[in-house]
């Protein structure tokens, strides 16, 4: 009797093993967005009933503070089954290795030729490395600036008419813009993207004619000129100058949805719209906002648009081999649907299919973006690009929030570059 129950609890866990190892956990960490939540929540349902020994975890973070999260686990040797981020975060894991090249047979493509393809020129171009693409597209993004049209009314301003072509002339209208209580911004004409300055700020520099690194990748802050001038403009914003904006501000973008007279001008991308509709589905419909081309300086040399960036899927590659396989499946499934994540989401996976659609074209505002894009540059790309990028943010915010002068702050910037440069 006693052979029989230790038989019997022998045999009931061998089968309580095999049923824990026969379910797959991936998972999925991406950043914040409601829409995007609502619809992916679906596509896992659907991918699980039709994987049944594969669960799909997804973990959602706020995107300023994901890619900290996400290099602090890669770190630990502890990275996600699959994440997205902008590619400039992307790039240092593509760099060292850390992700795995797409698996063609698992997404139901020939080769890199096919897949190629079906997308619009140059889409992989920062995803390719030795031969092998290392990532799909969730989205190919670039940004614009939100205008409240109302806001400008209230100001005396037409909105068709009088919106700035210029950053002379986005600081002007900012300041008959701007409400103030004493040294408080009540109500800010315009704001930056702060925590994203490789995406905004450098290409200002770069209409100027300056760059951060040299074409050889050796000297780093070319054209001192050009990086003074669009400092001093950041500094002139904040409050050492006409008191304009800052960084201790809400982000404007995030504000702006809600329309209640604290921000007239917003830096996004096409995908903001989606988030109108749905956080305030009054004012999308009102048609009081509107979208304008990003600005250039008036001595500016070069006509460049704010830099376009891609969120990239990407499968870790110390995960196992069937793992990597299952999660290039759920990717291709996920993005297997870019009509919807263009209509409830706005944002663009770069399909011929999809951009070159009569539908597309026909959206609000896609021509303001399209005309953009055409007109910027990819986003800077480096192994340690992301330290680059907050090497860049110390100098804008101590020029803005402090009284260092812009050429301190310059000189502080140049010698951190060259450190990164001389590691690399």
């Amino acid at each position: 009797m006693r052979k029989y129950l230790l038989l019997v609890l022998i045999l009931s866990l061998l089968v309580s093993t095999n049923v824990m190892a026969a379910e797959m956990e991936i998972e999925y960490w991406t950043h914040t967005d409601a829409n995007r939540t609502r619809i992916e929540n679906r596509y896992i349902e659907e991918f699980e009933a039709m994987h049944p020994d594969v669960k799909i975890k997804r973990v959602v973070n706020e995107a300023s503070k994901l890619g900290d999260i996400v290099l602090t686990a890669f770190s630990a040797n502890n990275g996600p089954d699959i994440f997205n981020l902008p590619i400039e975060q992307e790039y240092s894991y593509m760099i060292n290795g850390r992700v795995a090249p797409v698996d063609y047979e698992a997404i139901g493509i020939d080769g890199m030729a096919d897949l190629k393809s079906k997308y619009a020129a140059n889409t992989f171009d920062p995803v390719t490395m030795d031969g092998k693409i290392h990532g799909l597209p969730l989205e190919l993004t670039n940004w614009s600036i939100y205008l409240n049209k109302e806001i400008f009314r209230d100001a005396g301003l037409d909105p068709e008419k009088d919106y700035p072509k210029t950053w002379e002339e986005m600081a002007d209208v900012s300041e008959k813009l701007v409400i103030r209580d004493g040294d408080i911004l009540v109500r800010r004409g315009f704001d930056f993207r702060y925590p994203y300055y490789l995406v905004s700020f450098l290409p200002m520099v770069e209409q100027l004619g300056g760059k951060l690194i040299s074409e050889d990748g050796t000297d780093a802050i070319v054209n001192r000129d050009a990086w003074i001038e669009a400092l001093t403009y950041m500094k002139e914003w904040g409050p050492y100058g006409r008191n304009l904006g800052n960084p201790t501000y809400t982000n404007a973008r995030k504000t702006f949805n809600k329309n209640n007279n604290d921000i007239a001008m917003a830096l996004s991308g096409f995908y903001q719209q989606g988030r109108i509709k749905s956080d305030n589905p009054e004012f999308y419909e009102s048609g009081d906002w509107m979208v304008i081309p990003f600005p250039v300086f008036e001595d500016a040399v070069n006509d460049y648009g704010a830099a376009y960036y891609g969120h990239y899927m990407m499968v870790n590659s110390q995960i196992d081999s069937e793992k990597q396989k299952m999660a290039w499946k759920f990717i291709e499934y996920m993005l297997s649907h870019p009509e919807e994540y263009l209509l409830e989401v706005n944002i663009i996976q770069p399909r011929k299919d999809l951009v070159e659609s009569e539908m597309f074209k026909e959206l609000p505002y896609t021509d303001v973006f399209m005309s953009d894009l055409e007109r910027s540059k990819p986003v800077f790309l480096h192994e340690n690009g992301y330290q680059m990028e907050r090497y860049i943010k110390s100098a804008v915010e101590e020029v803005m929030l402090t009284d260092i002068t812009v050429e301190e702050a310059l000189e502080t910037l140049e010698e951190r570059v060259e450190e990164v440069i001389n590691e690399y």
